[in-house]
């Protein structure tokens, strides 16, 4: 304590320079919070949006549906009865369980025909799964059982068509025929992902059900009431329903996020090269102030040397006041990055749309334990660092040539 006490006092001596020291340290901080949240809340962001609008959570599916199902379809559909489904449902944590059937084939609308992607969804499930989906013309489809489709975004525009058009859809049945039905458009949506919306759409199982001739569906998602337990869930439902003897397989949402992942991989690698950056700053910054500190008291520090203090105690003294500055001076960018991020999320950050997306959107600054912490530990850290070199070469004085300077 006396150390500390001792070390303020000298930092106090050139108030000038310890202000513009700490000021070095606060806007490191304070711009590492503000960039790490930022990120964290595009991750945030994209994680959910891929979950509620495309993934779910958890998706149980019939073992190597996801590798080998693009070639047979059909021989991967789980019944509709299954008991596990209301098991799964019916777990504490679990929202809800939605059923999705795949469908491929060719919609029509006057002279225009084009492949599209569908699935076959279940609308009151999906009113709470699909948040990330959003209705831009119309309206949703407003039963299981409706004779309806939405159109993504482009296939609608493709198709030029607007909502109360007639399409039809063709597809290949479960038998190895061909079958078509007709749907009235009920609206157009968008999603988080431009290349779906220009050939995605989606209609009642039901409907789907009756275009393939099939009865059940090819996966059903798993929506769960907190993402960050989603591995814990998985573990749950795996040893609960074993795939060898209930021909299930428990597939995470982030196993089939590539994009997503890929993102979170280079923005990582980004935020760690500014982490460098902002610690060479911090470095330089309180290493040349120390520096100064240790030629100006070259003489008292001789005078220490010569009554008896160990060189070890002067590197100590020394050492604690960059320890001191970090400490202080990270504390003081926590708590304006903290009243900033607040302050910025509060009014949004208008964001262009980014490339594989139509709108642009308003981002916030998600400010999490993890950001705090790694923000405040690269300045205490880097600090500390600093103080090292000018606390040995105070340490390392000769006696006689210190107390020159006193002359």
């Amino acid at each position: 304590m006396a150390n500390l006490l001792i070390a303020a006092r000298n930092l106090a001596r050139n108030r000038r320079r310890a202000l513009a020291a700490l000021l070095t340290v606060a806007v490191g901080v304070t711009s590492l919070m503000l960039a790490d949240g930022f990120i964290q809340w595009i991750f945030w962001a994209m994680r959910e949006g891929t979950i509620q609008s495309q993934l779910g959570h958890i998706q149980v599916v019939r073992p190597g549906y996801l590798s080998a199902g693009a070639a047979n379809p059909y021989a991967y559909v789980l019944p509709e009865n299954l008991p596990q489904r209301k098991a799964i449902e019916s777990t504490p944590g679990v929202k809800l369980v939605a059923p999705r059937l795949a469908v491929t084939g060719l919609i029509s609308h006057g002279e225009t025909t084009i492949a599209f992607v569908a699935d076959g969804v279940d609308p009151q499930k999906e009113a709470e799964l699909s948040k990330a989906l959003r209705i831009s013309e119309g309206r949703n489809i407003a039963g299981a059982t409706a004779k309806e489709v939405i159109l993504g975004y482009g296939l609608a525009r493709n198709l030029d068509v607007k909502p109360g058009a007639t399409v039809a859809l063709l597809a290949n049945t479960a038998g190895g025929g061909i079958n078509a039905v007709e749907a009235k458009v009920a609206g157009v949506f968008i999603s988080a992902n431009q290349t779906y919306d220009d050939s995605a759409l989606r209609l009642p199982i039901g409907l789907a059900q009756t275009l393939l001739r099939v009865n059940g569906a090819h996966a059903w998602l798993v929506l769960l009431d907190d993402t960050e337990r989603t591995d814990d869930y998985l573990e749950r439902f795996r040893t609960r329903f074993p795939a060898q003897s209930n021909k299930l397989e428990f597939v995470p949402w982030y196993q089939q996020a590539d994009f997503y992942n890929k993102t979170v991989a280079l923005f990582s690698q980004q935020m760690n090269v500014l982490r460098l950056i902002i610690g060479c700053i911090i470095v330089l910054s309180i290493s040349n102030m120390l520096v100064m500190n240790v030629l100006e008291r070259t003489g008292e520090i001789g005078t220490l040397l010569a009554i008896g203090f160990k060189r070890k105690k002067i590197l100590h003294l020394f050492a604690i006041e960059g320890l001191l500055l970090g400490l202080v001076g990270a504390s003081l960018g926590l708590v304006a990055g903290y009243g900033l991020a607040e302050l910025i999320s509060a009014i949004g950050i208008p964001m262009p749309p980014p490339p594989g997306m139509t709108e642009g959107y308003t981002g916030e600054i998600l400010i999490t334990l993890n950001v705090v912490m790694n923000a405040f530990l690269v300045a205490f850290i880097t600090t500390t660092l600093a103080g090292l070199y000018p606390a040995w070469k105070a340490s390392r004085l000769q006696i006689i040539n210190a107390l020159r300077h006193n002359i």
